[in-house]
């Protein structure tokens, strides 16, 4: 299918998306949820195809299990699609209605974004959470998948078309783009005249080039270089689980973190302790010149380090004299993702929250919990690091705009 033919089946669907009843729209997340697990024989043989394409080509054990589905993660986004239908239905809420001097009624409600598209990278899973949240909210949605994971999103995309059309429903309310040439992904950020916004999944690379060549309007998602600070104050062992957990539990994801930094006041005392706890999983720790003199098991970090998103068994690490130290570090070399203080001290853990620039700020808790579903959002369509639109985990709300509208008497101006 052509592109343009893409673009206006997309638009055509979106109309039809508009007037549908939050009933009809939840019994088609229902019917799709069932055609997942129905088909999960053929999503799985078609992931498997791309899991053995990318390990023969070298790719990197992260970027691998973010590729792989398996029963479990297809059970999670069945799951995840019923969990969106039990949510309320934000279109068609007005949010205000005033009454102007000259008897004009004028109000605010909420309406569909029209068609979203969405480039990502190698997350299959984002195929069926993207069409859930797009669904719901009344927009037709075009995908463009990384090559790395063509075959699954396929396989994917053309379930969810059946389960639509067993629902009796538009099967065009999902589109994928599946020629993988880069040229095209040029063209579909250029496609203005189908496309309402878009919005990049993936590493700092893919959201570069989007928001540098689109002329669609573009939702900033992604990068994460998260820092959990350790304060002087702070419970280790309380420090020790977190950073395990926002480290380790999933490397190669925007929520995991990739910076730690710590007073040098407890550092002495703390270090020993942290490295313990990271060689159980082999993390390299890229240190200062400090914390390399007190851990020879580190290694000396780099300027670039502060900066970089690992998504790998890397931290780097960096000693501070004061709160003020550690924000002013924080807030130069972070993505806007998320960021996490550990303290014991109230006074100190409201400054972190006030004065920290990012999209979540979290006391005494992992950065892990960046999440739609962890904020009680249902699936997420991404985590917005920039600051117009949508800020944080995007669920229904984010894929909404707004519209004036008017209630008149004969009044003319």
């Amino acid at each position: 299918m052509e592109l343009m033919e893409i673009g206006a089946r997309a638009k055509c669907a979106a109309f039809y998306l508009n007037n549908l009843g939050v009933s009809a729209k939840n019994e088609g997340l229902r019917q799709v949820s069932q055609a997942l697990l129905a088909h999960s024989d053929e999503i799985l043989k078609a992931n498997q195809l791309d899991v053995e394409h990318a390990k023969a080509g070298g790719m990197s054990p992260a970027l691998v299990d973010r590729l792989l589905l398996n029963p479990q993660r297809i059970q999670a986004m069945a799951d995840g699609l019923l969990e969106v239908a039990a949510l309320e239905d934000p279109v068609g809420e007005v949010l205000s209605m005033k009454k102007r001097p000259n008897g004009l009624m004028i109000g605010k409600k909420r309406v569909p974004l029209g068609v979203v598209g969405i480039i990502y990278e190698a997350r299959p899973n984002v195929t069926a959470d993207a069409f859930g949240l797009c669904f719901k909210t009344g927009n037709a949605v075009i995908l463009k998948g990384g090559s790395d994971a063509i075959e699954s999103n396929k396989a994917i995309v053309r379930v969810i078309r059946a389960g639509l059309t067993a629902a009796g429903m538009e099967e065009d309310a999902i589109l994928l783009i599946e020629d993988t040439d880069r040229e095209v992904t040029r063209q579909f950020m250029r496609l203005n005249q189908y496309v309402d916004v878009l919005i990049p999944r993936g590493g700092a690379g893919l959201i570069r080039t989007v928001v540098e060549n689109s002329t669609v309007p573009v939702i900033e998602t992604g990068t994460g270089n998260c820092h959990i600070y350790v304060d002087e104050t702070a419970d280790f062992e309380m420090a020790l689980n977190i950073i395990m957990n926002a480290k380790t539990q999933r490397i190669g994801v925007c929520n995991a973190c990739e910076s730690l930094v710590v007073h040098r006041q407890i550092a002495d005392a703390f270090l020993p302790l942290l490295w313990e706890r990271l060689r159980e999983k082999q993390v390299e720790v890229r240190g200062d010149d400090d914390a390399c003199r007190m851990v020879p098991e580190f290694v000396p970090a780099s300027e670039e380090d502060w900066g970089t998103e690992y998504l790998d068994y890397i931290l780097s690490l960096k000693l501070v004299d004061s709160l003020d130290e550690a924000i002013s570090h924080i807030n130069r070399y972070n993505t806007g993702h998320s960021e996490a203080i550990i303290t014991t001290n109230y006074e100190h853990a409201q400054r972190f929250l006030n004065e920290i620039d990012a999209a979540a700020v979290y006391v005494n808790a992992s950065t892990r919990f960046t999440d739609g579903n962890e904020f009680g959002f249902g699936a997420e369509i991404g985590i917005s690091t920039q600051k117009l639109h949508a800020r944080g985990p995007m669920g229904l709300e984010a894929l909404t705009t707004t519209k004036y509208i008017i209630y008149g008497s004969g009044q003319v101006r």
